[in-house]
């Protein structure tokens, strides 16, 4: 597929376009990965208007693109010609293949529910000059015409207003980098991804698997100020989508023999990856039960992995560096970062209980926590992945050691106490941990450690351990009900009775006997497992 010169088009409905870009496409195959390419550009509301003469391969383009949205290539898709619509509820959003060929007043297609499609889902409308007036304005035009070589087509994009310019701009750009990457032939297809506004997808050529990551600067939601100036990710040391913390982080975890994606190729300044897919596998059973032999052999890795603390700053890999002497420096996590985070259960989690948190109780709570954080942020320090649990772990059954457990999502690590990472897999969050289970895990790591270290100090470990674990529940009480009340994402609420009883474990340690009274007082959930009445 190559880029030509734009040129006007015809047969467009509505004003003179504000922007255009034309491709060629050598052949039916390149025309289907053209397709790919703006099927993962499409967002809810969107309107295609496919332009050409009988023949020019509208149809072709528009079966190629919904079967990329449905992830289905044998999914039939038939032409609209006779039914005038055809409508495919998808996984994503809805789309609606409209062919007005047959149209016999332009006031019709209101009866076939255009409007109605574009409220959740998107359309793709064949000849839209036989409705002009009821196509959108923000709609995108391609007008497709067979060239003189058999097969060929040329891809014409035009737009009269909206981010469509950098939409199409950014998805073949994509496409260059999967090609660069040796991949030319590859198809791409959606990836469920995190709750960040980045968007994934699997690129497969063959035998070959990567996992594309879109970090869009265009799509970066603005970071309202908290305090002092900082935004809460730059306060708790968020890496905001930084494409050179991922690669670095990831490359200084490869080059210490842990099993994380290889870079395949990288626009740090786009905020585009293309990673090695580490594969499917799962450290839960098939109903989301722990496996405990594949925990603890996660467990065996974060030991390892403590027992040598990073050199920082970390540099870049050769492929994605600027400079030569590019490289990403790892923050440390600090008592203003872990305070901040557990005021998040003030903001969001105690309204539901009806109580809104004046400075008084909030200055109340902060005294609380600070004596414990300040004790466990003296203790030993190393990597801090923050994120090392069963989302983010890969089992891969057919590899040895610390192989096994591939290791995702690592751009938000920090210098921090070691005990963190092991609360967050002994207590996962989205995974019932019975108390035995986190108990034998716990005991795994500590052991390990003894066997790296025999200094290891062992009860600052279990301080530290009850310290780090109540104050990443109390977060993550904070974040999922963000999550289901800011961001529209109920999912996260059904994990919040297993993420309370995880901080009831960690308040059961003497050291927190006034954090706990806290609680006890103030959250009538949590007093109902404390044992208490909340005033």
């Amino acid at each position: 597929m190559t880029s030509d010169d734009a040129r006007p088009l015809q047969d467009r409905p509505g004003e003179a376009p504000a922007g255009e870009a034309v491709v060629t496409c050598e052949d039916e195959a390149a025309t289907c990965r053209a397709a790919e390419d703006l099927a993962m550009a499409l967002r809810p509301g969107d309107c295609v208007c496919l332009v050409g003469d009988l023949g020019a391969g509208k149809s072709t383009f528009a079966r190629a693109l919904i079967r990329a949205l449905a992830d289905d290539d044998a999914l039939d898709v038939p032409s609209p010609t006779f039914t005038l619509v055809q409508s495919y509820a998808l996984p994503r959003f809805a789309v609606a293949h409209f062919d007005l060929y047959r149209l016999e007043d332009p006031e019709e297609v209101d009866e076939l529910g255009l409007e109605d499609a574009l409220e959740t889902g998107v359309a793709l409308v064949e000849w839209p000059e036989r409705a002009a007036a009821a196509i959108p304005r923000s709609r995108l035009v391609l007008r497709i015409d067979a060239e003189v070589q058999e097969g060929a087509r040329r891809l014409a994009f035009s737009w009269e207003e909206g981010d469509w310019g950098h939409r199409i701009a950014r998805t073949f750009a994509i496409r260059d980098l999967v090609v660069q990457a040796g991949m030319e032939g590859a198809t791409r297809r959606y990836f469920q991804g995190d709750a960040s506004p980045r968007r994934f997808e699997t690129v497969v050529d063959g035998e070959r698997r990567a996992i594309l990551v879109n970090a869009d600067p265009a799509l970066r939601p603005p970071a309202p100020v908290l305090r002092d100036g900082l935004s809460y990710a730059e306060i708790v040391h968020l890496a905001d989508q930084s494409s050179e913390a991922v690669v670095a982080v990831a490359h200084a975890l490869r080059e210490r023999g842990f099993a994380t994606p290889a870079l395949l190729g990288a626009d740090l300044q786009a905020g585009i990856l293309l990673q090695e897919d580490l594969g499917r596998g799962k450290v839960v059973d098939t109903e989301g039960n722990p496996v405990p032999e594949r925990y603890a052999a996660a467990m065996d890795v974060l030991a390892d992995l403590h027992a040598t603390p990073p050199e920082n700053p970390l540099p870049l890999p050769e492929a994605a560096r600027a400079s030569p002497n590019a490289a990403w420096h790892l923050p440390s996590f600090d008592l203003r970062a872990f305070l901040v985070e557990v005021e998040l259960f003030l903001d969001w989690s105690l309204p539901e209980a009806g109580i809104t948190a004046d400075d008084g109780l909030r200055a109340e709570f902060a005294a609380l926590w600070t004596p414990l954080l300040e004790s466990a942020l003296a203790g030993s320090r190393t990597w801090v992945l923050r994120d090392y649990h069963s989302p983010n772990l890969i089992w891969r059954a057919e590899r040895k050691w610390h192989e096994r457990i591939g290791i995702v999502d690592t751009q938000d690590t920090v210098i921090g106490p070691d005990a963190y990472d092991v609360a967050s897999l002994a207590q996962d969050a989205r995974v019932d941990i019975p108390r035995q289970l986190e108990a034998d895990l716990v005991a795994r790591y500590v052991a390990r450690r003894l066997e790296i270290d025999p200094a290891f100090d062992t009860e600052r470990f279990a301080r530290d351990y009850a310290i780090v674990a109540a104050q990443r529940a109390t977060r993550i009480l904070g974040v999922f009900r963000r999550l289901h009340r800011r961001d529209g994402k109920p999912a996260y609420l059904r994990h919040l009775p297993r993420v309370r009883d995880y901080l009831v474990r960690a308040l059961e340690t003497g050291d927190l006997a006034e954090l706990r009274e806290w609680f006890a007082g103030h959250d009538p959930d949590l007093a109902d497992r404390l044992g208490r009445t909340a005033h």
